[in-house]
């Protein structure tokens, strides 16, 4: 049931994707031309708010905090003044959800009630999610660890209590009489029916249905995933055996800075060398020796791993596969894609293989490439094989570069071009927000509104932006707060069995819920406003060397996040379980990654410039890079290794993972697989994205599809932003995503979702594609 809110709090509300090795985005220069027709929309000019926002994040030296001396809590709440009112919260929290169960289980006894238990489940879902939500935010960005001690007793405590809802048979046979009785169901808007439907497929994922030892042996199975999952991620990260280099097998090192200290270091020692994998001497070997066997050292040292490693994983894989064949689907798989656009194991092999047949072609040609240079480079007979450790030398990762020539772009730079953006497509700007002492968890914390031009504030986005110890590295995007209707939500109906202690006990939590509504012009009801964070590393801005200066791949991270970020703010459903991000996985990097094709258009990057002195020119060294193809193969494998990996095979007694991973390259791969190697377990992703790891592929090849036929011509174009706002954008997960895409790519044949549909997915092109890996 609340098992989806779970979900949300504990993985997608801090959207962290799988994403591709590092490439460089090269295009064809003619591709850069087309705003500069006659045709092309002109951009709205930047206003005075958009110049606030530079100063906002380009000058330190300047507060962001409000004229009144008061303070608050954090997120303007008054009641999270102190890490011990976060405690004081979460029992108030709990005592009312306790009183909101104890009305849905009542539900039976009133026909009237009936009618409003959808709408009671997601309160009580967006009750306890708010604060999971918040506690989990605080626990990896507050600096302070008082309160990051208070987020993990929040967090545990909620989590606990929403885990018992999760498996709750009262609950669910309430729910069953709901969707049993044809009136209450016609009542229902299609909205209000796919969240009973969300509801309904969680609680029958937690295996409610099942006899008493079974149910116990779901949770045992559970609990063991959870516990395998955590130590699998932790060995993903511990330190490898070095590599053992000889310092002969260093001549000819290409590279002149850290190759000439490693040289020199070998010279003066006069022994070999420990190079641990992941350094960044690892990664100079690899890029730049000319001679093979170091990098062999290198390669085998980095996807070496311990017959204990590999058997964590398999433990999990299994686990995972026992715990299918108890809710009686055949795999985890199965299991898993039922409620995504993938429907279907079988389909997500369909978009594999189409995806790969178009793919393969173009991975060939540049796979051929690098074997001619490493025939001149050896002087070999012709085509010699290019191995795994050979890709970095002969075709060297390159940091992703602009379509054009740029002069430096700053952080608020970089801000005031979304903004324009924004409002150039949707009619929504952002504008700088005053900040009350105590609402931020940081003084580098910044808070912008999102207001649309016509009804008004739409929500806040605070930004996390700058380094420092102890945050968590990487860009990722956290909703604290979804959007809702709450003038309905008919408080006094939840306490008339309550006493006035009970209702004295719930006042912090009544008060925490009640902040930040309004009514939107034009829109029944009065709507929770949606507050979301977003975190990243960019180098702090200084007084002595000025504003933060992104580097491209920045920038990308940034559109990327705020994708995620627009789509909180303008999918306002009435339901939170289907709010914004709150939709399939597979369907939720789709705004985020057609964000980051924007910047493949000159128009969009006039944004950047102000007052038109920007000087956007057409560079003229961009070429294609022959190794992305390669890369893109490589994904389609992980997305298939992942399938394997989650399939009824894993129970054969016999089953072994590195097996099916050489099985894999030798059957579909194009580099061959080394013996002795088990880099699976380096696979992080296997846990948090199991049998779900093709998502990010599917939706690369959507959004490049609708960047292609709706914005590449006319990228500002404010018919087309509506468009494609009130087609996808506004309904977050209340609508079959497939009907959003195929209406909004008038392809009828999508909207059924069926296999002939992922198969058609699979044969778009996605090579123009501008991802970058690291942002979530």
């Amino acid at each position: 049931m609340l098992a989806k809110a779970a979900r949300n709090a504990l993985r997608k509300h801090a959207i962290r994707s799988p994403r591709p090795r590092l490439e460089a985005k090269r295009e064809a220069p003619h591709l850069f031309c087309r705003a500069a027709t006659a045709t092309a929309t002109v951009p709205l000019p930047a206003s005075r708010d958009d110049s606030d926002i530079i100063v906002l994040f380009d000058q330190p030296s300047i507060a962001q905090w409000a004229a009144s001396s008061s303070s608050t809590g954090l997120f303007g709440h008054p009641v999270l003044t102190s890490p011990s009112a976060f405690n004081v919260l979460a029992d108030s929290t709990l005592r009312r959800a306790q009183v909101l169960t104890q009305r849905v289980l009542r539900a039976r006894e009133s026909r009237q009630e009936l009618f409003k238990v959808v709408k009671n489940l997601d309160r009580l879902s967006d009750l306890l999610c708010g604060v999971i939500d918040l506690a989990e935010l605080i626990r990896n960005a507050h600096p302070d660890k008082t309160w990051v001690r208070s987020a993990d007793e929040v967090y545990e405590q909620l989590c606990e209590f929403m885990n018992v809802l999760n498996t709750h048979v009262g609950l669910y046979e309430v729910l069953h009489a709901v969707l049993s009785d044809p009136e209450v169901v016609k009542s229902l808007s299609p909205e209000a029916y796919q969240t009973a439907l969300i509801f309904w497929r969680d609680f029958e994922k937690s295996g409610i249905d099942l006899p008493p030892q079974q149910r116990e042996r779901f949770v045992s199975l559970s609990t063991e995933i959870m516990l395998l999952g955590r130590q699998f991620l932790n060995e993903t990260s511990t330190a490898k055996a070095p590599a053992v280099i000889k310092p002969e097998e260093l001549q000819g090192l290409k590279d002149m800075g850290m190759g000439a200290r490693l040289r020199l270091q070998a010279q003066v020692t006069k022994r070999d060398l420990f190079v641990y994998p992941g350094s960044l001497q690892a990664q100079m070997i690899m890029r730049a020796a000319p001679a093979e066997e170091p990098r062999r050292k290198v390669y085998m040292a980095a996807n070496a791993s311990s017959p204990d490693q590999v058997e964590v994983l398999e433990k999990l894989l299994r686990a995972r596969g026992e715990l299918a064949r108890l809710v009686g689907k055949s795999s985890f798989a199965h299991m898993t894609l039922g409620d995504k656009m993938a429907k279907s194991p079988e389909n997500v092999q369909r978009f594999l293989d189409a995806l790969l047949d178009h793919t393969r072609p173009y991975a060939r040609s540049a796979l051929r490439t690098l074997s001619m240079r490493k025939q001149a480079h050896l002087n070999t007979p012709p085509f010699p094989t290019i191995q795994a450790w050979d890709r970095d030398y002969y075709c060297p990762p390159e940091p992703p570069a602009p379509p054009v020539a740029l002069p430096p772009l700053t952080l608020g730079t970089v801000f005031m071009g979304l903004s324009r953006l924004f409002q150039n497509l949707y009619g929504i700007s952002l504008r700088l927000a005053e900040v009350a002492p105590g609402e931020v968890w940081h003084s580098d914390v910044r808070k912008l509104e999102v207001v649309d031009e016509d009804a008004g504030v739409l929500g806040w986005i605070y930004a996390d932006l700058f380094a420092r110890r102890g945050k968590p590295g990487g860009a990722a995007h956290y909703t604290v707060r979804c959007s809702r209707r709450v003038d309905d939500d008919d408080i006094e109906g939840d306490l008339i069995h309550v006493d006035e202690h009970d209702r004295a006990a719930m006042q912090m939590s009544r008060v925490f819920e009640a902040a930040h509504r309004r009514e939107f012009p034009g829109q029944e009801g009065t709507f929770q406003l949606p507050v979301v964070v977003l975190l990243c590393e960019f180098a702090r801005p200084t007084v002595g060397r000025g504003p933060t200066v992104l580097e491209w791949h920045e920038v990308m991270t940034l559109f990327h996040e705020m994708g995620h970020a627009m789509h909180s703010m303008i999918g306002r459903t009435e339901y939170q379980n289907v709010s914004g991000t709150r939709c399939a996985t597979d369907f939720v990097e789709l705004p985020s990654i057609l964000m980051e094709h924007f910047l493949n258009s000159p128009a969009v990057l006039s944004l950047f410039d102000p007052n038109g002195s920007l000087d956007i020119r057409q560079a003229g060294n961009h070429h294609e890079d022959p190794c992305r193809s390669i890369d893109t193969h490589t994904q389609i494998l992980l997305a298939s290794l992942d399938q394997i990996y989650h399939s009824p095979a894993v129970l054969n007694s016999q089953f072994d993972s590195t097996a099916a991973l050489a099985k894999l390259y030798e059957t579909r791969g194009l580099i061959p697989y080394v013996p002795g190697t088990a880099w699976q377990t380096q696979f992080g992703h296997l846990f948090g994205y199991g049998a779900t790891y093709y998502s990010y592929l599917f939706d690369r090849a959507i959004a490049s599809r609708v960047w292609r036929k709706l914005f590449s011509h006319d990228p500002l174009n404010r018919e087309t932003g509506e468009r494609y706002k009130r087609e996808v954008l506004k309904h977050g997960g209340g609508k079959d995503p497939w009907k959003m895409v195929s209406t909004l790519l008038n392809s009828s044949e999508l909207e059924r979702g069926d296999a002939e549909a992922m198969e058609e997915v699979g044969k778009w092109k996605i090579e123009d594609d501008v991802s970058v890996p690291g942002r979530h």
